[in-house]
């Protein structure tokens, strides 16, 4: 395989002479400003005249924007390999994916062992980096959860914990001239970084026999190795390799191309202008010449996907036929980043391809990819996701967090437009010094698509109502692949019904709500003892209905463990800055039950719903039941307080969603809940799903409505208590108008009813 088809990257190799230091910082920039993309240093930390080369990579990397900033080559013995592991995923972040990792086994011994590290044998030499390497990327494999755990005979680790996670897959090249260095190479390395000057003809022939046959016994693809190339100085004058105008070293380097598969050119010179002229005359020249070779043959380029990625595909995707314009926003299984989109806040997916648009055209295109596959497909905005629907396992999730625009379209207005996959919490913050506002939730972690298409109930809800109730305008991607807005005067219909029912008709990109003038709140926590439980709830309830709209509560129920109380905790909001009205208001909470803990403060909105950007690792799937409640009633109470007792649940949670919530007509949008004063919920794991869903029989009559974000259970009874009857007919006659296929039917999806057919019901 005389040409690997690898893209052609050139660089420098430059001497990180400790006598003038800032000269080689200005060679990494001319480098950079000639238009090359790599610049590496040697590594010799027991040499005086040399700049620390860790250190002067951190300082180049801060010193340039572009380039790429490798060691040529680390000296291993002396960088522990974990340690070095997280310098270079923290250089990497820093840097924004700039670097890569150029390792040796050990050279110079007698001045390695003067600095203090055992004297290995090159066969020990070459064991200890196969070590090192499981070390590196163990410490860079944050996928897994449990501790790293290597005991080799000169590298352990035992327990080390695992990141950070660098911004890239960091390449890993190995210089290597040695039959069992070159195995290596082949089998756990990135690239293969030989120097010119220490090869004789056909060592590179020979070095790539050798390494291919490495990689294909380990099951390696060959061309997912890289080849390098260290070359000595070269001169724009005379005679010889490298010696002449451009042309001539065009003419020198292309062989080294397509006849020994060097892809990667490190031209070791310090002169300013040989560099500028490598890069601004040699490098265009030379990547022509390779584009023109190699159209010529038809050769393979491009990123060659590793084989054990390849393994990881599943069934009933076409992943060799996804458009060129979705392939660079694809995460598969076994690359570096699944770890991070795989699962929600809640469910750990395992999706066979994450979609990842940057705009509504690529939704649409990744919608039509999507519809095209014999497989599921989920939507995500924030990736919250209690009710588990934003992932799935084995299908395509189609995460539309990157449009996350906020923005004030007409400050007079109060009109906000937002993309769906902003998070609550970013938007609180871009639009308090705007002195607004948007009830939304209780977690600013929450994406806008999904709170804002079922309902939204949050801190602001008794003044401000649902998210959903101010919502003036939507853009959508529908199941054709058609991108539509809707708002009072196109297609009113369809604005109706995503207001409530938005995840049966298309995928979300953008809204704009009407915000509410919001500065300061008085933000409150209350933590009680609610050993006597049915008294407490009841009383909370009642004095959140009785209080003025400015007040929101929600109340969480967590079971007495040990030695400690169940515990009542409250949060209030008072959605104005009148702190004397809202401390009348608070006093009253604290007659409720013995107080444990309490805080209130004055804050900007933006304070009650922070962006917490966590990682969504997911859990095993809860049991997640949801109810609306008019009035919490002695007997709803009373049960309550048995489902606390008994454990069944691992948490109660009570919001108030009356007051303004309750102004708007039920009409007026698919959600149709206008009498409820609270949202109940209530999640339990393992083996308790079964007695949390014997508890909700026994509360059924106590409930009117259900709230689909905290609703697992998907079956037809839960969707016709979701939505009215009148509602839900509704709902099924303009399904058959905009998914009359039952595309979106994996999110409490209602079966399309032509005009004149019975009524809907749940889609199957």
């Amino acid at each position: 395989m005389p040409d690997y088809g690898h893209d052609l990257v050139l660089g420098t190799f430059l001497t990180p002479s400790a006598k003038n230091p800032h000269q080689v910082v200005a060679l990494a920039q001319v480098t950079e400003q000639a238009g090359l993309d790599l610049v590496t240093f040697q590594d010799h930390p027991y040499q005086p005249a040399f700049l620390d080369t860790w250190t002067l990579l951190s300082w180049v990397a801060a010193s340039t924007d572009r380039v790429q900033v490798a060691g040529n080559v680390l000296n291993l013995p002396l960088r522990p390999p974990a340690v070095l592991a997280r310098a270079a995923a923290s250089l990497d972040l820093l840097s924004g994916g700039r670097f890569a990792l150029g390792l040796g086994s050990g050279a110079f011994w007698d001045a390695i062992v003067a600095m203090g590290s055992p004297r290995l044998t090159p066969g020990q030499g070459v064991d200890a980096l196969d070590e090192a390497l499981d070390i590196i990327r163990g410490i860079w494999d944050t996928n897994e959860r449990v501790p790293l755990r290597v005991h080799g005979t000169h590298h352990r680790v035992d327990g080390a914990k695992r990141g950070p996670s660098p911004a890239h897959d960091i390449p890993i090249w190995l210089g290597a001239y040695k039959p069992r260095m070159l195995g290596l190479v082949g089998r756990k390395a990135d690239g293969w970084l030989p120097s010119l000057g220490y090869l004789k003809d056909g060592d590179l022939a020979a070095g790539n026999a050798r390494i291919d046959e490495s990689a294909q016994t380990a099951g390696r693809d060959p061309r997912e190795i890289r080849r390098l190339l260290n070359l000595g100085g070269g001169s724009f004058s005379g005679a010889g390799f490298l010696q002449g105008p451009p042309e001539q070293w065009v003419d020198d380097l292309l062989p080294l191309v397509l006849e020994d598969g060097i892809s990667t050119f490190i031209l070791g010179s310090d002169d300013a202008g040989t560099i500028a002229r490598f890069g601004e005359e040699v490098a265009p020249a030379l990547r022509d010449a390779v584009a023109a070779a190699r159209a010529s043959v038809g050769t393979v380029t491009g990123t060659v996907r590793p084989v054990a990625s390849l393994a990881k595909r599943r069934d009933g995707i076409d992943y060799d036929g996804l458009p060129t314009s979705l392939a660079a926003a694809a995460v598969e299984p076994g690359d570096r980043e699944y770890g991070h989109v795989r699962s929600s806040y809640v469910y750990a997916g395992s999706p066979g391809l994450v979609l990842r648009p940057r705009d509504a055209e690529a939704v649409s295109e990744a919608l039509t990819f999507a519809r095209a596959q014999d497989v599921p497909f989920a939507v995500r905005s924030g990736g919250h996701g209690i009710s588990g629907r934003s992932t799935n396992d084995g299908g395509i999730v189609i995460d539309v967090g990157a449009l996350d625009t906020v923005e004030v379209l007409d400050r007079a207005r109060r009109l906000v437009r937002l993309g769906a996959g902003a998070r609550w919490g970013d938007v609180a913050a871009a639009l308090s010094p705007h002195g607004l506002a948007i009830s939304s939730g209780d977690y600013g972690d929450v994406g806008v698509g999904g709170l804002v298409t079922a309902g939204g109930q949050g801190f602001l809800g008794r003044s401000y109502g649902l998210t959903l109730d101010h919502v003036v305008a939507a853009e959508l991607v529908l199941a054709d692949g058609r991108l539509v807005r809707t708002d009072a005067e196109h297609e009113p219909d369809l604005l109706w019904a995503v207001r409530g029912a938005g995840a049966n008709f298309g995928i979300l990109t953008a809204v704009e709500i009407e915000a509410a003038e919001v500065g300061n709140v008085v933000h409150a926590t209350i933590l009680f003892d609610v050993t006597d439980t049915a008294p407490f709830v009841q009383a909370w309830a009642e004095l959140v209905e009785s209080s003025p709209r400015q007040l929101t509560s929600f109340l969480t129920l967590v079971p007495a463990r040990g030695q400690d109380p169940a515990i009542g905790y409250t949060i209030v909001v008072w959605a104005d800055d009148d702190t004397e009205a809202a401390v009348v208001a608070l006093e009253r909470f604290l007659e409720l039950a013995p107080v444990l803990q309490q805080q209130a403060q004055l804050v900007p909105y933006a304070a009650t719903v922070a962006a917490r950007h966590g990682e969504h690792t997911g859990g095993s799937a809860p049991a997640s039941r949801g109810g609306l409640v008019e009035h919490v009633t002695p007997e709803l109470a009373a049960l309550l307080a048995g489902l606390l007792a008994t454990r069944d649940a691992d948490m109660l949670q009570l919001r108030a969603v009356g007051g303004a919530v309750n102004d708007v007509d039920p009409a007026a949008t698919a959600y149709a809940h206008r009498t409820q004063n609270f949202s109940l919920l209530a999640s339990a794991r393992g083996s308790r799903r079964a007695q949390i869903d014997a508890w909700w029989e026994r509360l059924a009559p106590h409930l009117h409505g259900v709230y689909l974000s905290f609703e697992t259970d998907q079956s037809p009874a839960r969707v016709a208590e979701a939505f009215p009857p009148d509602t839900l007919a509704r709902i099924g006659r303009l399904k058959a108008l905009y998914d009359p296929d039952h595309v979106f039917d994996g999110n409490f999806g209602v079966a399309p009813t032509p005009a004149g057919e019975p009524r809907a019901t749940m889609a199957t």
